[in-house]
């Protein structure tokens, strides 16, 4: 895909993300929006997987540490095939399998359950591990919160794939600046963000990460290096694409009401219109 065409998709996937918490009356608007583009990029460019063969032996893998965000998730899944996007709908209904957090037993395309903050990054780890023990080419990516890593877990997942030198691993942190209690930096600062992890034996980036040019270099980087995992530090915006969700901590966890829902959609299909005229 190029650009353009990425961020059409990105649009989609907002939209897609949007629609299925406003239907579920509840879920996390604001980390699925700011990480919208890192999910477009990683499913639409970046990682070796098959909707057709969701299972197969040789895909990467994506762990979503950051579960709460699985609206996000779940509209990158849906938009590039792994199922159909009007099931986003369902989210967090009775009977529906796409669930508050994502669950590998029911959801195709998702490569491990999101547990507690901090768990998937060392899920991710291990599959890492797994891929060198029996070499094994695929590549394993996570997605953390930057207020998820104020988690101890982080850094003994961290320190683990330093040590093992996982240079088939990549962390990527959606800093937004927020979390659910206010600015991650009054909460319990975890800056500076790429100096701890440089400190824990990883090559570093700092990338704007809703700049498709951006991320496909900061990817592109991660792949060639050798010898020691990359964490990629992407600098967000909270609910990025809707005006009134943007830098705004009360849309961690709130869904919209109907004359909100409207003014989201209308926006974002303003959006992805004016993409269509370039």
């Amino acid at each position: 895909m190029n650009k353009l065409e990425l961020q059409k998709t990105a649009v989609n996937v907002r939209k897609g993300a949007v629609t299925a918490v406003y239907n579920a009356k509840s879920g996390h608007p604001g980390g699925s929006l700011s990480a919208a583009d890192i999910y477009t990029y990683l499913f639409f460019e970046e990682l070796n997987v098959d909707p057709k063969n969701p299972d197969k032996a040789d895909r990467d893998r994506f762990v979503l540490s950051k579960g709460h965000t699985a609206p996000g998730y779940y509209s990158a899944l849906a938009n590039r095939g792994f199922f159909p996007v009007e099931d986003l709908v369902t989210l967090r209904k009775v009977g529906s399998y796409l669930q508050g957090h994502p669950d590998k037993k029911h959801i195709p395309g998702v490569d491990m359950s999101s547990g507690s903050l901090g768990q998937g990054i060392s899920a991710a780890v291990g599959m890492a591990l797994s891929a060198k023990l029996s070499n094994d080419n695929y590549r394993v990516y996570t997605l953390l919160g930057d207020g998820e890593i104020q988690e101890g877990q982080v850094w003994e997942a961290a320190m683990f794939a330093g040590h093992k030198k996982l240079d088939n691993f990549v962390a990527i942190v959606d800093n937004n600046g927020l979390q659910i209690d206010g600015s991650v930096e009054e909460v319990c600062s975890p800056y500076p963000i790429d100096e701890k992890f440089k400190a824990f034996g990883f090559h570093v980036i700092n990338v704007d990460g809703h700049d498709f040019d951006a991320l496909k270099a900061a990817f592109d980087e991660a792949k060639a290096t050798k010898g020691m995992p990359t964490a990629i530090i992407a600098k967000t915006v909270k609910g990025k694409g809707v005006s009134f969700m943007e830098n705004q901590v009360g849309w961690h966890g709130t869904a919209p009401n109907d004359e909100q829902y409207a003014q989201a959609m209308e926006e974002l299909e303003k959006a992805g219109e004016s993409l269509c005229q370039k």
